[in-house]
């Protein structure tokens, strides 16, 4: 369990000590381009994935508070029962709690989350995100991947 908490440790103060940065060197709303499909940015995002709720009257921060709260403690629950040999689903819980954490952080400490990478294309923008972003997404699909291979080796396994 140690091994899988320390990983979100990591990804807790990697995104931390970017969001730091980030809100030293750019005022909100600043873009700095980095390249033809990356630029830097300082956002602040009071709801969730791609804005969601943010334009609600207050109450999501509590809602993503509680949200975020309830689903650390169920993570570190099954990281208690994880087996060591299941190594995937330690990578997926501690993306998951790190990415959980680095937000709430967030949330706790001034109501909103720290943005501050945009990809693009021409006119076409993707939603602005940070590494707990990041590690939740890469969590999600990881785990989303081992549900897909569990349940195809059990169909595999019925006889026909």
């Amino acid at each position: 369990m140690l091994k899988w908490l320390s990983l979100a440790g990591v990804v807790v103060v990697l995104d931390q000590l970017v969001k730091a940065w980030v809100v030293a060197v750019l005022a909100v709303g600043e873009r700095v381009p980095v390249g033809p499909v990356l630029s830097w940015v300082r956002w602040h995002n009071e709801g969730a994935a791609f804005s969601m709720l943010s334009d609600a009257s207050g109450w999501q921060r509590w809602f993503f508070i509680a949200l975020a709260v309830a689903f650390v403690v169920f993570i570190v629950y099954e990281l208690r029962r994880l087996p060591p040999e299941a190594r995937l689903m330690g990578w997926v819980y501690g993306l998951i709690a790190g990415g959980a954490v680095g937000n709430l952080i967030d949330r706790v400490m001034h109501g909103y989350v720290v943005d501050y990478v945009l990809l693009h294309w021409g006119r076409h923008y993707f939603p602005a995100f940070n590494v707990a972003d990041a590690a939740l997404t890469v969590g999600a699909a990881l785990w989303i991947g081992a549900m897909i291979a569990e349940y195809r080796r059990e169909r595999h396994q019925e006889p026909s």
